[in-house]
């Protein structure tokens, strides 16, 4: 594994792994929603989006967090790519994680990205809130992720079902795995 693409619903933990490969790896973290939520919570434009992530992604080492099809960036990504790590963690699971993720961040003012921070207004009263976002993308992640895997047949795809399968996973890597 050089390059992997980590990827889930909101709140299935891709942060937490991705980091967790990166340093295992030796490879560099790539957060997606850093480069594309700009100060104010702007959305970097798709044609700027592309041109960063498609700059990241032609290194020979890496570990990519987000998701982003929509973007036009999951083809830049996976065509790079040599795994894609799948988070298909249980909906009730991701609802517990963003809550006590969000109310932290919240209560601590922890800056995401670019001096971003939620609030509770965006968290929880908003239609871009990410309950409604995990709500809205999970089924459809779920049942569409095999077809949106099928044009690149060179990636091995590595489906974990939860925090601890993950956690046995990343255990199970040894160095001559990893290089090859």
């Amino acid at each position: 594994m050089r390059r992997v693409s980590v990827v889930g619903t909101t709140g299935s933990g891709k942060t937490t792994l991705a980091m967790a490969l990166s340093a295992r790896l030796g490879a560099p973290y790539v957060e997606l929603d850093a480069i594309r939520h700009q100060p104010g919570w702007v959305e970097l434009p798709d044609e700027e989006f592309r041109a960063r992530v498609a700059e990241r992604v032609s290194a020979e080492r890496w570990v990519v967090d987000g998701n982003y099809g929509g973007a036009g960036v999951r083809p830049l990504v996976w065509s790079r790519a040599d795994t894609v790590v799948w988070l298909d963690t249980s909906l009730p699971v991701i609802l517990a994680r963003l809550f006590r993720r969000t109310t932290g961040r919240i209560i601590r003012r922890e800056e995401l990205w670019n001096g971003n921070r939620e609030t509770f207004r965006n968290a929880f009263l908003s239609r871009q809130s990410l309950f409604i976002w995990a709500f809205r993308t999970y089924w459809r992640r779920r049942r569409l992720m095999p077809q949106w895997l099928a044009p690149y047949p060179h990636l091995r795809v590595v489906r974990l079902r939860g925090a601890g399968e993950a956690e046995r996973w990343l255990a199970s890597l040894d160095s001559s795995r990893i290089q090859a």
